[in-house]
């Protein structure tokens, strides 16, 4: 990945250390006065300004505790409290990702993903039993079986797709508005290679073959749980293929050059720059594409 693209992904700096060997020693985290908790409502964080995690000292009636980890240079123990009520100002990642500060996105990042986790994991799949937490919120045991869970992540891919006059292929999708565009993405499948998922996700959308896919970077997307993986492709000019829209997950697509993309921003919608759909047109583009407020 390069460093041009990496500055692009806001969830993806490496500014935690998780501090995986204090997980088995939750009791002396908690009882640390430096500690901080970082507040979780229905998927949103308590906010203490416009683009800054509220870093609180204590928080009342917790339903679950995850410890983040601190600081890469260090710094105080840093807690996920999950609630089901509190006051305040709460954002949404989606939203904010890309205007908080690396720590703070990549925190919220951290812990949205282990709060999808721990909802979606109350019971066992094993046996049906509810499970317990443990190891600082990243082990979930099954409370008849005694079987410990871990933290899944789906990968899936997104590719920048170009054809020989070095146009993008944007897509709508069938839950969005009708004039919001965006990437190729699908997951990954099991047994399936990242390359060959590019291949396989962009012929089943677009009707496009592809060729020689590039891998450019990567960054969570806990919504709710996956890692996105980035390329960029071209058009296979050695197979046939007809654009054609699948009717079912995509229902519009178009080829953009530059400057056609640039003239349709008041008429169209881009994926947000929390994304890293945004930072892969962007690596295409040349730089920011300025989108009318």
């Amino acid at each position: 990945m390069s460093q041009s693209f990496l500055a692009r992904l806001p969830l993806a700096a490496s500014a935690v250390d998780r501090d995986y060997l204090s997980r088995d020693s939750v009791d002396d985290l908690l009882a640390d006065p430096a500690t901080r908790f970082i507040v979780l409502r229905d998927g949103k964080a308590l906010l203490d300004g416009p683009a800054s995690l509220a870093l609180v000292e204590q928080v009342d009636r917790v339903e679950t505790l995850i410890y983040l980890g601190r600081a890469i240079d260090g710094g105080a123990p840093l807690f996920a409290a999950i609630v089901e009520e509190a006051e305040g100002e709460f954002g949404n990642l989606r939203t904010l990702g890309g205007s908080l500060s690396p720590l703070h996105a990549t925190l919220f990042a951290e812990a949205l993903a282990m709060a999808n986790w721990h909802r979606a994991t109350r019971f066992s799949p094993l046996t049906g039993a509810a499970t317990t937490s443990a190891k600082g919120g990243w082990v979930l045991v099954d409370s008849e079986s005694g079987a410990e869970l871990f933290p899944r992540t789906d990968m899936a891919i997104i590719a920048g797709v170009t054809d020989a006059d070095d146009r993008l292929l944007l897509g709508s999708n069938a839950q969005w508005e009708s004039n919001r565009f965006s990437l190729l993405a699908g997951f990954v499948e099991p047994g399936e290679s990242l390359e060959a998922a590019v291949l396989r996700e962009v012929f089943e959308e677009s009707g496009i073959r592809v060729t020689d896919p590039r891998y450019l970077g990567s960054q969570p997307w806990p919504f709710p749980a996956s890692l996105m993986l980035g390329f960029l492709a071209r058009v296979d000019e050695k197979q046939q293929s007809t654009l054609t829209p699948d009717g079912h997950e995509i229902l519009d697509l178009r080829w953009f050059s530059r400057a056609e993309l640039h003239a349709s921003l008041d008429e169209i919608l881009l994926p947000g720059p929390t994304s890293i759909a945004r930072a892969i047109i962007e690596e295409w583009y040349g730089g920011p594409v300025e989108v009318a407020p």
